[in-house]
């Protein structure tokens, strides 16, 4: 029985895949130029801000749900 509950604190976890997911799946949110990051548009440097912010978010379920 420890095991079910654990699988089941283990799935709200994994709803900041969905976090990650919708934010990417929005482009209004970032389709614009300004702010600019070193001369490069919103839209790009948005975008490559949320790769490192996917690998920590994967990171940290990763780490809550081992076990």
């Amino acid at each position: 029985m420890k095991g079910a509950k654990n699988k089941d604190k283990a799935s709200w976890w994994y709803l900041l895949f969905l976090v990650q997911f919708l934010v990417i799946l929005w482009p209004p949110l970032y389709n614009k130029i300004d702010p600019t990051l070193f001369g490069m548009p919103f839209f790009y440097w948005f975008q490559l801000l949320w790769v490192l912010v996917s690998a920590v978010i994967t990171a940290v379920v990763y780490w809550a749900t081992e076990g």
